[in-house]
């Protein structure tokens, strides 16, 4: 079982309280070099007065991604250290119960994203063309897709590792029920998200969105015993939005194919999503013959 399997006598759960302060220090000092070219831009002084989403514009796009990408990068190592070293458990069994890592699982759930996400996008090119900006350069683009292809998959996997490996395996360790570990990662997953710029511009009911990402990741998570489909999807989602929509009030702002400049509305930001949510719910369970839902998640 994924959660149960790292339940050992030699791995008690106030190394994961230790575990947790570490990566927490890794990822201040992996914040470090966005903040010092910030403040070499603008002077200490005004750094306070900006808001994220002015921050997020001071620097090239290309740098900004690559700067904010940094930290989990950092992070991505740190889990695979700590984990190793400090609780001598595998890579593995962070990641799945099964006797191996399924990749194809996790091809599957990057994939599944990407058509589920293209779909989106075409539909609205075909109903709204005038909101989608095409905004293609080809230098910009070559440098945002070396970054993006090498930077995207860590920052989406040391998330992953982070909230559905190390910290609801952590959990585990002191609750016997996994309801807790699954509500307590989903939680703080979504909140953490809500230091995004799209609070700012969409309101605080974008946190519905956050907070229904966070469980939808935990319980196929859960239900599948392993980590692969959340990976998957994690670094489709996230290339995807690098890549080809962005818009210059989100988080990702990139040189991306396509920028959207439709005013936004909050409704569409929660309401597309749990809709993608729940048909590639529907699609992971039938394929992979998920069975005893409230056992896997809440037992």
């Amino acid at each position: 079982m994924y959660i149960e399997q790292v339940r050992k006598p030699s791995n008690p759960f106030w190394k994961y309280i230790l575990g947790i302060f570490i990566l927490g220090i890794v990822v201040v000092l992996g914040n470090l070099p966005f903040e010092f070219a910030i403040i070499n831009e603008v002077g200490v002084a005004s750094v306070t007065e900006l808001s994220t989403a002015e921050m997020l514009r001071i620097l090239s796009t290309n740098k900004t991604l690559f700067l904010l990408l940094f930290p989990f990068a950092l992070l991505f190592g740190a889990i695979l250290l700590i984990t190793k070293v400090f609780h001598k458990l595998s890579l593995r069994e962070l990641i799945t119960s099964r006797k191996k890592v399924d990749w194809k699982r996790i091809g599957f759930g990057f994939g599944s994203i990407i058509f589920m996400s293209a779909i989106m996008l075409l539909i609205s090119y075909a109903t709204n063309p005038e909101e989608l900006q095409w905004n293609y350069n080809p230098k910009d683009f070559a440098i945002l897709f070396v970054i993006s292809i090498l930077m995207v998959p860590l920052q989406t996997s040391a998330e992953e590792l982070f909230f559905r490996g190390y910290l609801m395996q952590g959990l585990g360790r002191i609750f016997s029920k996994r309801v807790f570990p699954f509500v307590i990662t989903s939680v703080l997953f979504g909140l953490l998200h809500f230091a995004n710029p799209e609070v700012d511009k969409l309101g605080e009911m974008i946190l519905i969105s956050y907070l229904a990402t966070g469980f939808f990741l935990g319980a196929i998570t859960l239900l599948d015993e392993g980590l692969e489909l959340a990976l998957g999807f994690h670094a489709g989602n996230n290339l995807f939005l690098s890549l080809f929509l962005t818009s210059d009030w989100t988080a990702f702002q990139t040189n991306s194919l396509f920028i959207d400049v439709a005013e936004p509305k909050v409704e569409v930001y929660i309401i597309a999503p749990l809709v993608i949510y729940t048909l590639l719910f529907l699609v992971y369970a039938r394929k992979y013959k998920w069975k005893n839902y409230m056992a896997q998640l809440f037992g």
